[in-house]
């Protein structure tokens, strides 16, 4: 199995507005991603407006097969103009990422990308090229695995200006900043909200201007098989636990029923742990050969709780790594750190007590959370399979 290419971005708005002036675009293909970062002209509704634009139309023309020329020469006429500055303006970079690590990379008046390789900062070499009267920066190189890319709006290096920094947080601090947090977070999606977070702490809560931060970084694929959920036939509990212990990746069982199966079927004792470290959510067991194992419904909707907290809250950008953590803290950390690729098996056997007599009794709770827990994965980038047994 190749490299997996793991992207994270993470944005916070200028103070008092609803609408972000920063848009980023990730479009996955067969062969690689396209990634699109743009900076529309000022803030709010109209920036908006530009970075959107500008990013959708960058994406599909790339997507397919339009050259770098054709995009900025459509980019360039396509766009309204300011009737305050008399400009039709957005600026942008844009990556094309492919399955082998190479790099393709534009930047038209954003800043530098970042690049660690080997955990220093390296610089890349580019070529200036004028379309349509614009000066932009072409480079080509390559990721290897552990390496981390990021590409930032200027709302990053303006960071603390009139706060806490006079001239705000510079490209070079900044470069140094995600040197360090490299060599500790193990997801894209850790460095960035880290960036994000450093610049919401100088813009001492209340940004000067819209930020964004995209991160991507090359790494090995990691696979978790979670089982959740008895089979609909019984006869299948056998075929079923043998596939997940075939896995080439950590195993995780939630649900009771789901845990009983395995332990029978591996001849293997299921131990209850009697320590509460949440009160709220109940403990976690252990089966010789399977990594976690937790209750089911009730610890999977406290993980996508933690998982939208985690997603949608620009403060929030670090896992607990307590050793004590509950179920769903355990769960989580997995999946958002340690999962590249993730294989869910769910039983559709219903479970009377996850039903909702005003739904049909197709509409189990466990599906739904389950369906949540897939779309959220999903929104984190990571590779999804699930299959009802």
């Amino acid at each position: 199995m190749s490299c997996f290419i793991d992207v994270g971005f993470d944005s916070i708005n200028k103070h008092g507005e609803e609408l972000c002036g920063d848009k980023v675009e990730i479009i996955k293909g067969e062969d690689g991603i396209i990634i699109v970062l743009a900076d529309g002209l000022g803030s709010g509704v109209k920036a908006n407006i530009l970075a959107t634009l500008t990013s959708k139309i960058a994406g599909t023309m790339l997507r397919q097969g339009a050259s770098i020329h054709e995009t900025v020469d459509t980019i360039v006429n396509t766009l309204p103009v300011c009737n305050v500055r008399k400009l039709a303006y957005s600026t942008f970079t844009i990556l094309k990422i492919y399955k082998d690590g190479r790099i393709y990379s534009v930047e038209y008046d954003n800043p530098p990308l970042i690049l660690v390789k080997d955990k220093r900062i390296t610089e890349v070499d580019k070529k200036q090229v004028e379309i349509n009267g614009r000066m932009l920066k072409e480079s080509n190189f390559h990721l290897q695995e552990g390496d981390v890319l990021t590409i930032i709006s200027d709302g990053v290096v303006h960071a603390g200006v009139g706060a806490i920094l006079n001239l705000g947080w510079q490209w070079s601090n900044v470069a140094d900043y995600i040197g360090q947090i490299s060599k500790v977070e193990k997801c894209a999606k850790n460095i960035s909200k880290a960036l994000i977070d450093a610049c919401q702490n100088l813009y001492d809560y209340k940004a000067g201007d819209d930020a964004t931060v995209v991160t991507v970084k090359l790494r090995r694929p990691e696979v978790i098989d979670l089982f959740t959920g008895p089979p609909k036939e019984p006869e299948e509990d056998c075929s079923v636990v043998k596939r997940l212990v075939q896995g080439i990746g950590r195993k995780v069982v939630c649900g009771g029923t789901a845990a009983n199966i395995v332990s029978r079927e591996l001849g293997q004792a299921l131990d209850v742990s009697m320590e509460f470290p949440d009160p709220e959510i109940p403990p976690i067991a252990y089966i010789k050969g399977i990594d976690l194992v937790t209750e089911g419904v009730l610890t999977l909707s406290k993980t996508i709780d933690k998982m939208k907290a985690f997603i949608f809250n620009p403060s929030v950008y670090t896992i607990s790594k307590s050793e004590q953590m509950d179920g769903a803290s355990q769960l989580t950390k997995l999946l958002i750190e340690d999962c590249t690729h993730l294989n869910l098996w769910v039983g559709t056997a219903v479970n009377p007590a996850h039903q909702n007599p005003d739904f049909p009794s197709d509409l189990s709770i466990k599906g739904k959370v389950v369906e949540e827990l897939a779309m959220l994965m999903k929104q984190l980038g990571k590779e999804v399979k699930l299959t009802y047994i």
